[in-house]
């Protein structure tokens, strides 16, 4: 009964640490389903965008990964609300993911001062 106490509380404290979120979760090649379908490089990182079928993600990767910076990543699709990830991150900001069957998507993403955007794509 205690070692399933440490076990259920470390636990907790592994999922309520500082700087763990969603952004950083998963290793940035894995991070979006489907294939890559562009990718924007800029001084600082890289904008990846990714499809599948239904859906469109997006990423931004730092060219210094360790070093927490502000990141931001973006993805609309056309005629709906953007979805964003934004803070300071070690390695990337996102996924972000939105529905995109038969539309075109913009993504915009920053590491620091500098930034990438796509335009509209996949149309």
């Amino acid at each position: 009964m205690y070692g399933l106490a440490i076990v259920i509380a470390a636990a907790g404290l592994t999922l309520a640490s500082p700087g763990t979120g969603s952004a950083e979760a998963a290793s940035a090649g894995s991070a979006c389903s489907g294939r890559k379908v562009k990718t924007v490089s800029f001084a600082t990182g890289e904008l990846r965008i990714y499809k599948s079928r239904r859906y469109a993600c997006a990423i931004t990767v730092s060219k210094r990964p360790g070093v927490r910076q502000t990141m931001t990543v973006t993805i609309q699709a056309r005629g709906s609300r953007t979805a964003r990830d934004s803070g300071r991150f070690t390695h990337r900001a996102g996924p972000v993911t939105v529905y995109a069957l038969n539309r075109c998507v913009r993504a915009h993403g920053s590491v620091g001062a500098r930034t990438a955007s796509t335009g509209w794509i996949l149309c």
